[in-house]
């Protein structure tokens, strides 16, 4: 350890294990040291043992539950949009020759007290039960305009330059409305919150094309989803890193970070000796000074004995409740998963869900989610602190990554990734030809 590095990594989370596998590819020698005895750091998956060890300090797992081995539990629920940036930052590091990957069975929305699936096409508005019989045809003529806009043909925008006008301006010009304004930002466009309205509509766009062709890509919903739970990933990235000359320590405490006269990153000291590094990439909690607190989100983790009523016995979901719904300021997100992924036991089903707390009560903030589960047979609640460098990282050459937030997809964590990237490398990540290439230089 006593030597020198091009980059030193703190924490095996998701975000980490990415930058280290995609930086080792580009020849840098990479150190990746994490606190912890296992892969993941908040984005592990868990065992029943490591679930109640966490949440039920002292309590054994009821029998009833099943094996131990069975359970790979999230502790942050995430699905991979099937044609979303994190798929092909997968895709081109070749990280998915160890990984399994199963189609997510529904992509679901909240809507007037019940829940649908999210119509993503012409021929699902005009089915769709969320949209009354005008409002079908509104819709019908907003995603036919969607997929048949061309920025480079005016005859195809109708009056709508998107790079330019705000999305309540394509609203308004369709008469969508707003709770079909609410399934579209923030079940199809995926947005957190709803200033995305009065800024120019080319994002939303793009997010609905994203979308759009995710679901094209297999049918039943736009996301997949690990083999075995989340978990998997870091450890992938991981894998990737070590085949090029990546060094990994588990279980390596930091006992100082060591900085030159000007406070400069210069090494990490563990163990009494010092690895020297010319920068380090890490997670907050390893830099609790350079970081500050932007809000809570919580978790609710519940195990079911049935799938989530009116999915049509689907053995995974998405749901999306959009904030004005329910009355809130952020969206809650439901993600469930089942034995179908090989996360728990036959004949059991794990749901989380998540958003951002605004009050002192967060669990009940969860409420409007529990509610669409059914009955639940047991619960485990988590509420976080979400964390953000204070700084860029460029002059002590510290950069840290952002906590995981509410969303049940990779898509803010893959923009995480590549303003880390550039911001360590000074350029853009790209990805096409990264491992192939440096495979055939070899």
């Amino acid at each position: 350890m006593d030597e020198q590095y091009d980059v030193i990594v703190l924490g095996t989370g998701l975000t980490e294990c990415i930058l280290s596998g995609l930086l080792s590819v580009e020849g840098k020698k990479v150190l990746h040291m994490d606190k912890n005895d296992y892969y993941g750091g908040a984005s592990a998956s868990l065992n029943l043992t490591q679930l109640y060890r966490k949440f039920r300090a002292g309590m054994d797992a009821p029998a009833m539950l099943g094996r131990d081995r069975d359970y790979n539990v999230d502790l942050i629920p995430k699905f991979a949009m099937a044609s979303g940036e994190f798929t092909n930052i997968l895709y081109h590091t070749d990280v998915t020759r160890y990984l399994e990957f199963r189609q997510v069975a529904g992509s679901y929305v909240f809507r007037d007290g019940k829940i649908a699936k999210v119509p993503a096409s012409t021929a699902e508005a005009l089915s769709s039960s969320l949209l009354g019989w005008f409002e079908k045809g509104r819709a019908k003529s907003f995603l036919e305009f969607i997929q048949n806009y061309d920025f480079n043909n005016p005859a195809t925008q109708q009056g709508l330059d998107l790079n330019n006008v705000p999305m309540s301006a394509v609203y308004k010009k369709f008469g969508l409305e707003a709770g079909t304004q609410d399934f579209v930002g923030h079940a199809l466009a995926l947005h957190l919150d709803d200033s995305y309205i009065n800024q120019p509509a080319k994002e939303t766009y793009e997010r609905i094309c994203l979308y759009m062709n995710s679901m094209a890509r297999y049918g039943k919903s736009p996301y997949i989803y690990p083999m075995y739970g989340l978990g998997e990933l870091p450890q992938s990235f991981a894998r990737l890193s070590a085949i090029y000359g990546g060094t990994y320590m588990l279980e390596k405490k930091v006992e100082e970070i060591v900085y030159d006269e000007a406070g400069k990153f210069v090494g990490v000291k563990s163990d009494g000796e010092v690895a020297k590094g010319k920068l380090v990439i890490a997670d907050p909690s390893y830099f609790p000074e350079k970081v500050k607190k932007v809000g809570q989100v919580v978790r609710v983790i519940c195990f079911l004995n049935h799938p989530i009523p009116n999915t049509g016995d689907a053995d995974s979901v998405q749901i999306v409740i959009p904030q004005n719904q329910v009355k809130r300021q952020h969206d809650i997100y439901v993600a469930a998963v089942s034995n179908a992924h090989s996360v728990c036991a036959q004949g059991f089903y794990v749901a989380i869900v998540a958003t951002i707390a605004e009050t002192s009560t967060p669990e009940k903030e969860c409420d409007a989610g529990i509610a669409l589960l059914g009955q639940v047979i047991e619960k485990f609640v988590s509420v976080e602190d979400l964390y953000e460098p204070v700084a860029n990282g460029v002059s002590d050459q510290v950069f840290i990554s952002k906590s995981y937030d509410a969303t049940s997809h990779f898509e803010t964590v893959c923009q995480d990734v590549k303003d880390i990237y550039k911001r360590v490398t000074g350029n853009e990540l790209k990805l096409e030809g990264k491992v192939q290439r440096l495979e055939g230089e070899q």
